[in-house]
C-alpha cells in the first residue's frame, strides 16, 4: 500500500473542511473540532471540546450572515464531484454500517 497523504491543517481550515465537518457533525452531538493558529503560521489540531451537556449543541453563530457561504459551498460541490463516484462503483456515497 503507497503512503497516505496529509493534508496541512491550514489548508484544512482555509477550504472550509473544518467549518463542514463542525456544522454537520460534530456541533450536532455538542462537540466542536478545534484547530489553532500560531502565531509563526503553523495551524494544528487542539482538541475536541464538549459540550454534550447543552442540548442544544454548538452553532456558529446567531446569524447566517457569518457563516463563510463560499467555503461550505465549496465543500458541498466536492461532496458533489465525489459522491458520482462513488455511487457508481459501489452503490452508495456514505458507507452503510451495515
Amino acid at each position: 500500500m503507497s503512503e497516505l497523504k496529509r493534508i496541512d491543517i491550514k489548508e484544512f481550515v482555509e477550504n472550509g473542511y473544518l467549518l463542514e465537518v463542525n456544522r454537520q457533525f460534530f456541533h450536532r452531538l455538542g462537540l466542536a473540532l478545534e484547530v489553532v493558529g500560531e502565531e509563526d503560521g503553523i495551524f494544528h489540531l487542539g482538541g475536541v471540546h464538549d459540550a454534550r451537556d447543552d442540548p442544544e449543541g454548538f452553532i456558529f453563530a446567531e446569524s447566517f450572515d457569518d457563516i463563510d457561504i463560499a467555503r461550505a459551498e465549496r465543500v458541498e460541490q466536492e461532496f458533489a464531484e465525489k459522491d458520482h463516484y462513488r455511487l457508481q462503483k459501489f452503490g452508495w456515497f456514505i458507507q452503510p454500517i451495515k
